[in-house]
């Protein structure tokens, strides 16, 4: 019996991130605090220009990277900001060391007449802030759209020549399960190039953190997260999406300032073992103790997530008579049970 790895094969350079928290966007969402989340506060574009330039002149080491401006909303800025930024984009693009230009932004905040601007100003991919399709999470967060809008985008930028990113709130205000099932049953169809899973945390400062010191928002559980997503991920890993960032990155000042939520130092991890737990599962069909006989060949690229966070997931395939024992590592992305 032999069958592939789900996740998709995608090559892609190292991302040079860009942080411009807040620049154009036109609220405040309830959740945000994107200095605290990034570590970084607003900086004059010239400076941040600059700053580009200095890296890939002396840093990048000759390494290829996509260029991405993160946080704010990018679409919303002075266009003589956007000119800046993408026009340095297409000079390091120019010169080998850019293969994309990438942002952020909000569905609200594109047309097609400004993709089709932007992507002969050199924009090559666009992360979509959707959060949720769903009306009532979107209303209760405050991103004054509604998911006919958020779906509109999507299928707007499919329709254009920049790639599309999507990025999701699991437990956003308002946010009940079937609403997230919903969520990414939405995103699986759009079909964009990948997606990113933000659990939603309370971080001080925000119009969250109020609420949630009032007692009028639950943030979700870890064991909720740890429950919902690898269904999640395994469901987009079949329809050939990247998931490329499972919570939000590790930062000082990010951690010094959560008051609650979904928080795990690993959470990627954890969500990738137990997607591929439930992939194995799907295909093996395993009763207790039956593969105890058998050798499963499994792809070297997963051996150090195979069996979970701290091996966590070692007793539930030891059910299956699975263990360190019996499972060999090949170069190949293929299962192979003998």
């Amino acid at each position: 019996m032999k069958f592939a790895h789900p996740e998709p094969v995608v090559q892609v350079p190292p991302i040079y991130p860009v942080f411009i928290p807040y620049a154009g966007c036109p609220v405040r969402c309830v959740f945000c605090a994107q200095d605290v989340q990034t570590g970084v506060s607003l900086r004059p574009a010239e400076d941040l220009a600059q700053s580009i330039e200095e890296f890939f002149a002396t840093s990048a080491g000759g390494r290829i990277f996509d260029l991405a401006y993160y946080g704010g909303t990018f679409t919303s800025l002075p266009l003589r900001t956007q000119d800046l930024f993408l026009s340095l984009g297409n000079r390091l693009k120019q010169a080998g060391l850019v293969r994309q230009v990438r942002c952020s932004t909000r569905p609200d905040a594109i047309t097609p007449v400004l993709l089709e601007k932007l992507h002969g100003a050199g924009l090559d991919f666009i992360e979509l802030g959707i959060q949720s399709f769903c009306d009532e999470p979107l209303r209760e967060s405050r991103r004054n759209y509604g998911g006919a809008v958020a779906r509109a985008a999507c299928e707007m930028v499919l329709s254009s020549k920049i790639g599309l990113g999507v990025q999701l709130l699991p437990g956003m205000p308002g946010m009940r399960e079937e609403h997230f099932a919903a969520d990414v049953e939405a995103c699986a169809r759009l079909g964009p190039q990948t997606v990113r899973l933000y659990p939603c945390m309370v971080i001080k400062g925000t119009l969250l953190a109020a609420k949630w010191s009032e007692g009028n928002y639950s943030p979700w559980s870890l064991e909720a997260v740890l429950r919902l997503l690898p269904d999640s991920l395994l469901r987009f890993w079949e329809k050939g999406i990247s998931v490329i960032r499972m919570g939000l990155a590790p930062e000082k000042s990010l951690d010094e300032n959560t008051l609650a939520g979904p928080r795990h130092p690993a959470l990627g991890q954890c969500l990738r073992s137990r997607a591929t737990y439930l992939y194995l599962e799907k295909h093996l069909k395993p009763s207790a103790g039956s593969l105890a006989d058998n050798v499963l060949y499994a792809p070297r690229h997963i051996q150090g997530e195979f069996f979970g966070h701290k091996g966590e997931l070692k007793q539930l395939y030891a059910d299956w008579g699975i263990t360190t024992k019996n499972v060999r590592w090949w170069p190949d992305n293929y299962f192979e049970l003998r």
